[in-house]
């Protein structure tokens, strides 16, 4: 088929060399005439919608076996958005009129099925990328992947490369003293789904952001006993005020007054909706709640009930662990708990490092250095979508961002006559 003749299908020039050049290429390497998103979440369908709409060729690598898969395979089933849907939803299409103000995890994944759908974006999936690396002879990114349960490489040649593998790639797992000793069930909150089979357990549920918050909820609604560990200070705002959501007058009010005036303005009607929550174990950060957003990244915890919980006593809220020892955990405050389980809700963190090699457009956690709006554009054709901190509204406008840029460049590129790669190695030959 030749390139040009297929919608569907990016145009891609694919080879297979049998020859001693292996310190030039891999045995497989195929030619991407347009860029390489690695992720298929909500950003890097972004990405792949803005570059439809415009014709600009691409493919996407995807370790999983599905869109979004952090979506399917790793949130708990109670999960809905924690933000109304017009905040969350991506560019070009919105979610339809039935779904509720916060859609169900269900409700999201089949929105984001049907914007694939919509755009026909078809990624390759169980592609997992091995390395990253910009070629400055060649001015190309060789981005090299292993297809699951195969040991051959593919090699991946282009001109731009668009990291939307977000945040939340890969899970936190702190260590704890003892806790191989600890002899019960341990899980991070990736893997925990409902609170079934907990029912009449003590579990020990370490962090507390929104995630260890709706757990420790689910729980208790299961008629476990969660014991919540809160080792730092915490903001908890309500969802809504006066039927309105929180982060949508949060907005409102930004586009009038300075930050610090509008986290002044949430902290005093958070106080008069929740109350004082510092005699319940829940004290909060000297910084205000968007202003620690912006700086550390940390999102205010927007609460869905689990407050009354921890009113009522049936959440415990307790201090840092100590120790870990068989059945049982010992805290910073020296109160021994005896347990059953311990979900580790401690967070997810960038897995960008590890495969995107000699960069310097990603800090050493993987997060661009520079901060929204510009954390989206890099060097030599290097691009990230997803790792504002600002949700599906900051990754929307990133990857709009990024799809307009790619597109002017990728015009600019084909108007001219330049020999391509598939020319310049004429061993390059084959279409699909």
């Amino acid at each position: 088929m030749l390139d040009h003749a297929c919608h569907n299908t990016p145009p891609l020039v694919q080879q297979t060399f049998n020859h001693d050049h292996h310190d030039l290429f891999p045995r497989r390497c195929i030619w991407v005439n347009g860029p390489v998103i690695v992720g298929s979440g909500p950003s890097g369908l972004a990405v792949a919608a803005g570059l439809k709409q415009v014709g600009v060729p691409f493919i996407i690598l995807e370790r999983a076996n599905c869109i979004a898969s952090l979506w399917q395979h790793r949130t708990y089933d109670r999960l809905r958005l924690h933000l109304p849907k017009q905040f969350c939803q991506l560019p070009g299409f919105p979610f339809p009129e039935n779904f509720p103000e916060y859609p169900t995890k269900y409700q999201f994944i089949d929105y984001l099925e049907s914007y694939a759908k919509h755009f026909d974006i078809n990624p390759l999936f169980n592609e997992t990328v091995q390395s990253a690396k910009y070629d400055e002879t060649f001015r190309l990114w060789r981005v090299k992947t292993v297809s699951n349960g195969q040991t051959a490489e593919v090699e991946y040649l282009c001109r731009w490369l668009v990291v939307a593998t977000g945040g939340n790639a890969g899970k936190v797992v702190p260590e704890f003293e003892g806790l191989a000793e600890f002899g019960g069930h341990v899980m991070h909150a990736c893997d925990y789904r409902a609170g079934e089979s907990y029912r009449g357990k003590k579990v020990l549920v370490v962090g507390c952001g929104n995630s260890s918050m709706e757990v420790s909820l689910d729980l208790s609604n299961h008629n476990a006993s969660p014991s919540m560990v809160v080792r730092s200070s915490v903001h908890v705002l309500p969802r809504e005020i006066l039927g309105k959501s929180t982060f949508e007058l949060a907005v409102s009010m930004m586009k009038w007054l300075p930050l610090w005036a509008v986290d002044k303005i949430l902290l005093m009607l958070a106080r008069l909706v929740l109350g004082n929550l510092e005699k319940f174990g829940l004290k909060r950060p000297s910084v205000g709640p968007l202003q620690l957003k912006n700086s550390a990244g940390k999102t205010p915890v927007l609460d869905i009930g689990a407050l009354k919980k921890i009113r009522s006593g049936k959440i415990k809220v307790v201090p840092g662990i100590k120790r870990f020892s068989e059945g049982r955990v010992e805290l910073v405050d020296g109160k021994i708990l005896e347990i059953d389980s311990v979900i580790l809700a401690t967070g997810y963190r960038s897995n960008v490092p590890s495969w995107l090699k000699e960069n310097d457009f990603f800090s050493g956690d993987g997060i661009p250095k520079n901060p929204f709006p510009n954390g989206w554009k890099g060097k030599a054709g290097l691009y990230a979508v997803g790792f504002t901190r600002r949700g599906l509204s900051g990754a929307s406008l990133d990857a709009i961002s990024v799809a307009h840029d790619i597109a002017k460049s990728w015009k600019e590129e084909t108007k001219q006559k330049r020999v391509s790669v598939a020319a310049r190695h004429r061993r390059c030959i084959s279409h699909f």
